[in-house]
């Protein structure tokens, strides 16, 4: 059994990402795991990412607040439980665009593993 309490979860940056705090829960520096990685990102108003798109599959659930995320094409406002997958080469944009603050965990693989 691994834990991470929140308020000791690891914080990381990514390119890309204005007015967010992100942290690990599970994964990479937050500890062992096998197939994915948790973190939650924190977006003050008027916050967001760039719209980029990955190799990987992601998923986000929307914590608290609202969340509006866009593929390039589509564009969805996202609250509280809503989720949203993200397939691999696809488009992805996160904004909050309220003048509340937001949160939404993300959930994404880590690179498979090579042969021993």
């Amino acid at each position: 059994m691994h834990t991470v309490r929140f308020d000791e979860a690891p914080a990381y940056d990514a390119p890309g990402h204005a007015l967010m705090k992100m942290v690990r829960l599970q994964g990479r520096e937050a500890g062992p795991t096998d197939t994915v990685w948790l973190g939650v990102s924190t977006i003050a108003p008027g916050g967001g990412t760039t719209l980029d798109a990955s190799g990987v599959e992601k998923i986000y659930v929307v914590l608290d607040g609202e969340v509006a995320l866009s593929n390039g094409r589509d564009e969805v406002k996202l609250r509280r439980w809503a989720s949203c997958r993200i397939a691999p080469g696809e488009g992805r944009q996160l904004r909050n665009d309220t003048d509340q603050e937001a949160s939404i965990l993300l959930i994404m693989p880590l690179p498979p593993t090579p042969p021993a």
